[in-house]
């Protein structure tokens, strides 16, 4: 039939049963006392026992005076056995009728069919809702990736592998507060709306309040507020929540977003490191039972160990380029251009020469977990500068599989420079760059109360949900992505 045929057909189903006065959407609950796997994994216990379960028709045969046909609840699939001397004559007069994806619970006791399987004999059986719409052919999954993302409710019934991203990001998300709990670090809550942009160098996204008449900025980080904290000796501090970037849109890249940011008093980048490898490789095992993954097309081993190099010392290793040896700007970009590297849109400075060669022509190389650490100051306008040379900031990243999967910093604690860092990002702001963060006058306040020597972090919870999913786009691992409305 036609879809418009289907849609009407089970629409007529719904009428008859309302006209005579059976309505299922009247039904307000139901007490289920049994889930399917629960059933499943105990059978010894289940066996010839009263059950109530409930849940989606996904599959349907009927065979003369019986019918077997599987449910889904949250926990999985179990076969029911209908028999028309089980259950009254309208019962099953109607479960006949009963389309897959409508929404039943009955009771009955537990046994094993002929051929081994563990079902339910059902004894009493109730439509709970009517599936208005078919599910995809043979619920074998979506054929259209699109659709998946833009229904993900459907997706999410006839696609396991789905169901399972999301299990495992559920459960990192628990992990990842479980450890840092576990470490004495406060949760807290912070604006998501500001009167400046500011924590990072993205785009914004821009909003009005009007009561105060102001605009107002969606946060690009929870950086800046966490920070108070720490000034308000709140010594260790993480914040789990949505950051907005008005940026673009691709596999590794959503406008919306989720990080955990987390600040340690009296503590460095090195254990900002040492607390990441930790928490990722600790996840794997926890949730996975394993440290090795695939994840774009690469084994991945996340056993304790990572690499970790300067960023010099890896455009040395890959390009053979020692910009540790160049002292002077103007050779540094030269250095650069000699190996391919693209400098007309950055500022030709050493610092961003050193980080346009790791950027353009070393990230790619990036497979197994890498650290690299020692960013150019140019670039990292809220790292403190390295005492050994200040053209350096103490500073890494987490590379895997050429994505980022952190960023952290030994914190810039001097109100001085801070100031004069973020006067540098208003003159970028005032020549056209809208992704320069802003001068933040509270802050800097904020710091000349005094803030300890700290270590923070920030992970994307995405992108390591999709390495521990396998998950090529990030679109796999958030519920509703964002997406372009349908004209």
């Amino acid at each position: 039939m036609e879809l418009s045929e289907i849609l009407q057909v089970r629409r007529d189903k719904l009428a008859a049963l309302q006209q005579e006065g059976r309505d299922p959407f009247q039904q307000t609950k139901f007490a289920r006392t049994a889930w399917s796997q629960e059933i499943k994994d105990n059978y010894d216990g289940f066996e010839e026992k009263q059950v109530r379960v409930a849940g989606r028709i996904l599959s349907k045969r009927g065979m003369g005076k019986a019918i077997f046909c599987h449910i889904k609840d949250d926990r999985g699939l179990i076969q029911l056995y209908i028999r028309s001397d089980a259950v009254t004559e309208t019962e099953f007069a109607d479960f006949r009728k009963y389309d897959i994806g409508d929404i039943i619970g009955v009771g009955g006791y537990v046994f094993k069919t002929k051929t081994g399987e563990i079902s339910v004999h059902v004894q009493s059986v109730v439509l709970l809702a009517k599936s208005l719409r078919p599910l995809p052919e043979k619920f074998h999954g979506m054929t259209s990736t699109e659709l998946k993302y833009r229904q993900r409710y459907v997706d999410l019934i006839v696609n396991e592998d789905s169901r399972r991203n999301f299990e495992i990001r559920s459960r990192f998300i628990s992990y990842v507060r479980r450890y840092l709990d576990g470490r004495g670090y406060m949760e807290v809550e912070t604006p998501v709306l500001n009167t400046i942009s500011g924590g990072a160098t993205a785009r914004p996204f821009i909003t009005h309040h009007n009561t105060l008449d102001i605009d107002m900025y969606m946060r690009i980080a929870t950086e800046l507020n966490l920070k108070r904290l720490i000034v308000g000796g709140i010594e260790r501090v993480y914040e789990l929540g949505r950051i907005f970037r008005n940026e673009g849109m691709d596999t590794r890249h959503n406008p919306e977003f989720t990080t955990v940011e987390l600040y340690e008093s009296y503590a460095d980048f090195n254990d900002m490191m040492d607390l990441f490898e930790e928490l990722l490789s600790g996840a794997a095992m926890e949730i996975l039972g394993t440290y090795d993954v695939e994840w774009q097309g690469q084994q991945i081993s996340l056993a304790p160990g990572f690499r970790r190099l300067t960023m010099a010392e890896a455009v040395k290793e890959y390009l053979g380029v020692d910009f540790m040896a160049i002292t002077d700007d103007a050779e540094a970009v030269a250095a650069a251009r000699a190996v391919g590297v693209d400098m007309d849109k950055v500022e030709p400075t050493w610092g961003h020469a050193l980080y346009e060669c790791f950027d353009q022509k070393v990230e790619e190389k990036m497979i197994q977990p890498t650290f690299i650490t020692m960013h150019p100051v140019d670039v990292s306008p809220l790292a403190k500068r390295s005492p050994k040379d200040p053209r350096l900031t103490e500073r890494f990243e987490l590379f895997i599989c050429c994505s980022e999967m952190g960023n952290a910093f030994s914190e810039l604690n001097d109100p001085i420079d801070q100031k004069q860092r973020f006067q540098k990002q208003m003159e970028l702001r005032a020549k056209g760059d809208d992704e320069a963060g802003m001068m933040d006058d509270d802050f800097i306040n904020a710091l000349e109360y005094g803030m300890p020597p700290t270590g923070g972090l920030g992970i994307g919870i995405d992108r390591c949900v999709m390495l521990l999913t396998g998950a090529s786009s990030i679109r796999d691992v958030i519920l509703f992505p964002t997406m372009k409305p349908l004209d």
